[in-house]
């Protein structure tokens, strides 16, 4: 199985500890053609179209996504997006931090699978429960 892993790269780097160890449990499903989600340095060799052509053909290419939306992107929004008009399964999964839950345009889109997780064990749960009947 291709996973395509989405998270906010700019504005979620507080959050690359997690997304590499989600990424970790993830390559138990398959393999994750975005792994560097999970670093800590941004690529700065790539001009922005050919980062958004790479990830558009990834998209395409992968047989799952999995966001991670907590912190909103632009881009984010826009993988899940072109993966809902490719028909690809979606699942996102955000946590609810301050009070704040994630966009309402995600949460109450029938063709998005959303859940909420408060620690990394929860999340995990959550993907193996998905991810096994894919």
């Amino acid at each position: 199985m291709k996973i395509y892993f989405s998270g906010s790269i700019r504005g979620g780097q507080q959050d690359t500890d997690l997304y590499a160890e989600l990424i970790q449990e993830l390559k138990q499903y398959g393999t994750v053609l975005t792994e560097h989600i999970g670093s800590k340095t941004i690529d700065t060799t790539m001009t922005d179209q050919e980062i958004h052509d790479r990830d558009v053909m990834w998209v395409k290419e992968s047989d799952v996504v999995i966001a991670e939306v907590t912190v909103p992107s632009l881009g984010v929004g826009y993988e899940i997006g072109r993966a809902i008009d490719m028909k690809k399964p979606i699942i996102c999964l955000y946590r609810t931090i301050n009070g704040k839950s994630t966009s309402a345009m995600i949460r109450g889109c029938s063709e998005l699978q959303c859940f909420e997780y408060s620690n990394i064990s929860k999340a995990k749960e959550i993907l193996k429960t998905q991810l096994k009947t894919k």
